[in-house]
């Protein structure tokens, strides 16, 4: 039996092709799908976040069942825990979670936007214990508007 041919399209997507919606895995992020899971059949997807409330709770712990995951920072920053350490994520800067990792975003500036690359493109998220206390998150002007 052969396996079925591997689905590769192209692929462009400008800023305006696809809009940002609130339906996905956090209300309080917006996402914008970039046209990479249909062009590679599911094997990956790629989609931009932004901030779309201030931060209250954050994630919490977590870890993703995938093979392949990258955020990039695009605008702001962002404050991660990846096990017991505190990453500060910031604009320019590119972080691969390795498969399994727990981690917790808890932080992020009003203009925090960031790509993820993650494969399969129907990756799993499990809530996960905590190895430590997490920092609180600073608050919002009250003049802050996200995205």
């Amino acid at each position: 039996m052969l396996d079925a041919p591997v689905v590769n399209l192209f692929s462009h997507n400008k800023p305006g092709d696809t809009p940002w919606r609130l339906d996905g895995l956090r209300s309080f992020f917006a996402y914008r799908d970039l046209g990479v899971a249909a062009a590679t059949g599911g094997r990956v997807i790629a989609h931009m976040v932004r901030a779309n409330e201030a931060p209250e709770k954050g994630t919490g712990w977590h870890t993703h069942q995938a093979d392949f995951h990258i955020v990039l920072m695009t605008k702001g920053w962002a404050k991660f825990m990846y096990e017991d350490k505190i990453t500060l994520v910031e604009a320019g800067d590119c972080v691969h979670q390795r498969p399994g990792i727990v981690h917790y975003l808890y932080d992020y500036s009003p203009d925090m936007e960031y790509l993820e690359v993650v494969g399969p493109a129907n990756f799993g998220t499990q809530d996960a214990e905590g190895p430590c206390a997490v920092p609180d998150p600073v608050p919002w002007p009250a003049d802050a508007k996200p995205g």
